[in-house]
């Protein structure tokens, strides 16, 4: 059955939904290259669900666990079960993948499924629901679509467990909606991602990559850098080696169908404003594309800027951007650095750049994350055999893979006591041999 629901949601995947869905979140944005949301979303998504179904039967066979020895010849082992009837809130940012990479670990586990896809995205929504409505039942999953009071309705409701990707502020209304029902939840929020690049790094390969991550969807991505850290004295050349990258990736901006709009006016004016205030307290701005010319209202196309010069008196160094703004802060050393992340809430993601092993497990220990990916960004999110999730403000819990199977399971416990049990020599009534019997037991629990 299982196996079924999992080949059902992959055929939801073919060609011709690729293009509709494509099409329709294109039609959302403004403007979105079909190529990226084949890229980003439908191939992630594939890859989840033929990595569930690669390994499904080992995920569900019940485990052996060690027994304490003084329990010898009992049993014990571990029955992972469905939890019931697991909700999905999914965002608009990558409307498709994160409604659908929950909805592979909780099919997987045996689950039913409920989704809530964000307000924002409507011309999805709607494929969306349409297609699941042809492929499964209502009782094995279902779309719910609506505006945010639909949404505050749902998070309401006692599911089994409830994932909910977004903002920070938004997860605290679901947690407490949530804890009404004592329903478990897993928070995929985000904040402010650093990206820290060493003495040791290749400044222009470090350039080239951290662009594309930044820039992916307009720098409309949980995960994205959101700022980065730089090695004072090599903070110019840095600066160089970006505006090199992005008009190799982006010659143009306004007219380029490659590159995304921001998804709706509000949040084009919520980066206006980031940037006006950046600039009244002083920051440097500096346009790193061609035909930059700031932003365009009509296409809500907003050119990538790096802000220099910035402190956490602004805006931009105090909120999750979700843009294509990178504000860039010069650090003296590579402890100034690590020193400046965990003087801040623990990150979603953080990616290290450079060729020195040891100031790189330096980074690994000394500092906490939802995920890391070295010298390259956003990747860890792809490996299907690693947990994603956050750490404090972005988020609790996990999922991909077999952690999203479990996360959506329950490992039910079981003993098996053995025909042969020794514990009724502790029962009573208690005398000598049972303070002997006593005297054993310590000496081997």
């Amino acid at each position: 059955q299982r196996l079924d629901r999992l080949a059902r949601l992959e055929r939801l995947l073919d060609a011709d939904a690729e293009r509709e869905f494509a099409a329709s979140i294109a039609g959302d944005f403004g403007c979105r290259s079909r190529v990226e949301t084949i890229l980003a979303e439908a191939v992630f998504t594939r890859s989840a669900l033929r990595h569930a179904r690669r390994q499904l039967k080992s995920w569900m066979k019940p485990r052996r666990v060690p027994t304490s020895p003084i329990y010898w010849p009992g049993r014990s082992r571990l029955l992972r079960q469905p939890l019931g009837v697991v909700g999905i809130i999914s965002p608009w940012n990558y409307p498709l993948q994160l409604a659908l990479a929950p909805l592979v670990g909780a099919l997987a586990a045996g689950n039913r499924a409920l989704l809530k896809p964000s307000e924002l995205t409507p011309r999805f929504s709607q494929v969306l629901a349409q297609r699941i409505a042809a492929a499964f039942a209502p009782e094995e999953v279902a779309v719910v679509i609506g505006d945010a009071e639909v949404g505050k309705a749902f998070a309401a409701l006692p599911f089994d467990h409830l994932v909910f990707t977004g903002s920070t502020a938004v997860g605290r209304s679901v947690a407490q909606a949530a804890a009404k029902n004592l329903t478990p939840v897993t928070l995929e929020l985000g904040g402010k991602s650093p990206a820290i690049v060493d003495a040791s790094a290749d400044l222009a390969l470090v350039a080239r990559r951290l662009a594309f991550g930044k820039l992916l969807n307009a720098g409309q991505t949980c995960i994205a850098p959101d700022y980065v850290l730089v090695p004072r004295a090599l903070r110019d050349e840095f600066v160089a080696e970006l505006r090199r990258a992005v008009a190799a990736l982006y010659p143009t901006i306004h007219d380029n169908p490659d590159y995304t709009s921001i998804i709706n006016e509000r949040h084009y004016q919520r980066l206006q404003e980031l940037l006006a205030d950046a600039r009244a307290r002083g920051a440097q701005l500096v346009e790193l594309a061609g035909d930059a010319g700031g932003g365009n209202a009509l296409t809500r196309k907003l050119a990538p800027v790096l802000l220099l010069d910035v402190d956490d008196s602004m805006r931009v160094m105090q909120e999750e951007i979700f843009g294509p703004l990178l504000p860039v802060v010069a650090v003296d050393d590579a402890q100034a650095a690590l020193d400046h992340v965990n003087a801040h809430e623990r990150p979603l993601a953080l990616y290290w750049f450079g060729r020195d092993r040891a100031a790189r497990e330096r980074v690994l220990a000394g500092t906490v994350a939802g995920g890391v990916t070295i010298n390259d960004t956003l990747l860890h999110i792809a490996q299907e055999s690693l947990p994603f999730g956050g750490v404090g403000p972005s988020g609790q819990g996990h999922y991909h893979g077999e952690f999203g199977f479990r996360q959506f399971s329950k490992e039910k416990p079981v003993f098996i006591q053995s025909r042969w049990s020794g514990v009724s020599l502790l029962y009573p009534p208690y005398g000598p041999f049972t303070e002997k019997m006593l005297r054993i037991l310590a000496r081997i629990s």
